[in-house]
């Protein structure tokens, strides 16, 4: 969707709503799957002004790849926008092809959300339909296979479908001043795992602990990527060098080596969406 020169925000919000409400059209009440990321959280805000906050559900899925952080945040987000909120188990951990970690691992991972979804929240909560933030530019990238599990259980993409692409999703969060309109994106903590190596509780709960301590010390956008005894840690180029210069070096390493790795590195790439994924689903269809 594009934005006019002369549109302000206020006024790209409200054109986007309405057409996010044409997406919704004949949604009595619907369910969000919630993450508190900014694209889960303005298809929430968005939906909430379409439908009604009465009429919209947030429905967050709690298990070891949700960082407590990311929990809590998700929580503020949402009374903020004063929706309620459904925390729903999932158990994708016991899912062989989720723990074995190969490039399809996020359509395991979506799949247990969206089956927990339709058999706990939807009869409950009595929804017409379930909708998920997937926006105009994911929708083009080859290593979302995620989209595959929502396709099959017809869950909605109003985003994606009105057009709106990444940056049209931070301008109207910035506009609605939603806590999430700058947060860095968040992938679940099973992504820092290469793939092919067994996904498991001790391994998310190192990288959740690793990850908490540097944001202590004042990184915000970060990975840590867990490959066994050695922790690789992601950052923007801005603050490569502070992480490898005394004393937030030595800090950095004992964030790391505290949270059970032997060995900290600082990749020089610095922070690489789609890390794992992207080069095997590229090789796939070249």
């Amino acid at each position: 969707m594009n934005v006019r020169a002369e549109e302000n925000p206020a006024e790209f919000a409200d054109r986007v709503t309405a057409r996010v409400g044409e997406m919704l059209a004949g949604v009595g009440r619907l369910g969000v799957a919630f993450s508190g990321g900014v694209d889960s959280s303005v298809l929430l805000a968005l939906a909430a002004r379409s439908l009604g906050r009465d009429r919209v559900v947030a429905v967050l899925g709690v298990s070891a790849s949700l960082a407590a952080d990311e929990r809590s945040a998700a929580h503020e987000v949402a009374r903020q926008v004063g929706v309620a909120v459904v925390e729903v188990a999932t158990r994708e951990g016991d899912r062989a092809g989720y723990r074995a970690n190969g490039p399809d691992r996020c359509f395991h991972c979506r799949d247990e959300l969206f089956t927990r979804i339709d058999e706990e929240v939807v009869a409950a909560y009595r929804l017409d339909a379930v909708a998920y933030g997937e926006n105009a530019d994911d929708a083009v990238r080859p290593d979302r296979p995620g989209a595959l599990a929502a396709t099959q259980h017809r869950v909605l993409r109003p985003l994606a479908a009105a057009g709106l692409d990444k940056a049209a999703v931070r301008r109207i969060a910035r506009a609605f001043g939603l806590p999430c309109a700058d947060k860095p994106a968040a992938p679940c903590l099973a992504s820092r795992i290469p793939h092919f190596s067994v996904v498991s509780p001790q391994k998310l709960r190192q990288i959740e602990q690793a990850e908490a301590a540097l944001r202590r010390l004042g990184f915000t956008d970060l990975r840590v990527r867990h490959h066994g005894d050695v922790a690789r840690i992601e950052l923007p180029e801005s603050d490569l060098a502070r992480a490898v210069t005394d004393p937030l070096r030595r800090a950095v390493h004992a964030a790391v080596t505290a949270a059970g790795f032997r060995f900290a590195a600082v990749d020089l790439a610095g922070v690489q969406s789609g890390a794992f994924t992207l080069p095997l689903v590229s090789a796939h269809h070249d």
